[in-house]
């Protein structure tokens, strides 16, 4: 047993490269590992506490910070073990720190962007935007990137270098939103008895807002239709199926209710000169 004991004491305190023996990478191994587990605790901890109160999206971007930075310590205090010169590496580490930061500005630009996308909140998780040519919703904004998921379904990363400097549009910033309808009734049909009808059925409608107050009006008198103009606030979340809903509840109502939603027409009538009907001739028309 004590010669086994010996053996492995020699095998440990052999040096494998230079002066690093075998006991150095385990001593450092096992720092590292202690490191990532008090990382990820502090990680579990901090999304407990902090989840009320902070954007999720924005919680665990600052966790994977945090996480990396305690990492980075960790494996900094770990370097003894190895009985290395810190100053001297703190120098080598500045060089390559340079020479990287040159062949990664992209890398630092996103982290960076990413950042200040965190601080500034243009956008979170769950909300729909538009981004240049890219139209979705926000799934993830991650420490370089952020990735969108189309309203076809498709998943786009995006860098955040490119996020944080474009036009952002944002469809869900604002609680509600606000859409619009134009509906033509025939000029024979009672315009006031329209309008009555569309408010009620608006008032029926829990998710068309209250404040601001939907409104329903004579907008303007077309060729073939007296234009009704309705304009609806609804929740930013739903505002989309309330939307389309509402349109075909009232087409029915007014059909329903007799009220004629025309469609153009057009109508052609022939005039024969005095003489006779000119051969060839085309006739006028008037709508």
């Amino acid at each position: 047993m004590v010669w086994v004991t010996d053996v492995a004491f020699e095998y440990l305190n052999s040096a494998i490269i230079g002066t690093v023996t075998m006991l150095d990478l385990v001593i450092f191994g096992i720092s590292v590992l202690v490191t990532v587990a008090i990382a990820k605790v502090i990680g579990f901890y901090l999304k407990r506490s902090f989840s009320d109160r902070v954007e999720q999206g924005e919680l665990e971007f600052l966790i994977k910070v945090i996480q990396g930075l305690i990492i980075v310590i960790g494996i900094y205090l770990a370097l003894p073990s190895f009985d290395i010169n810190l100053a001297d590496m703190l120098v080598v580490g500045g060089t390559i720190g340079l020479v990287v930061a040159f062949a990664s500005q992209k890398i630092v630009s996103n982290f960076g962007s990413g950042l200040f996308l965190i601080i500034e909140r243009p956008i979170k998780p769950g909300d729909s935007i538009n981004i240049g040519s890219v139209s979705g919703t926000v799934e993830e904004i991650r420490i370089l990137s952020t990735i969108i998921k189309t309203y076809e379904g498709i998943y786009v990363r995006i860098p955040n270098e490119k996020v944080f400097t474009s036009d952002i549009t944002n469809y869900v910033a604002n609680v509600a939103r606000r859409f619009e309808y134009s509906i033509g009734i025939s000029y024979q049909s009672d315009a006031e008895k329209a309008i009555r009808l569309v408010r009620g059925l608006l008032e029926k409608e829990p998710f068309v807002l209250r404040h601001p107050a939907p409104s329903v009006f004579v907008d303007t008198l077309g060729d073939s239709s007296v234009n009704l103009r309705v304009f609806i606030w609804a929740p930013s979340r739903v505002w989309w199926s309330v939307r389309t809903e509402m349109l075909w509840t009232i087409k029915k109502a007014l059909e329903d209710a007799g009220i004629e939603i025309p469609f153009p027409q057009r109508v052609v009538t022939f005039s024969q000169p005095t003489g006779g009907a000119v051969p060839g001739s085309r006739g006028q028309e008037h709508d």
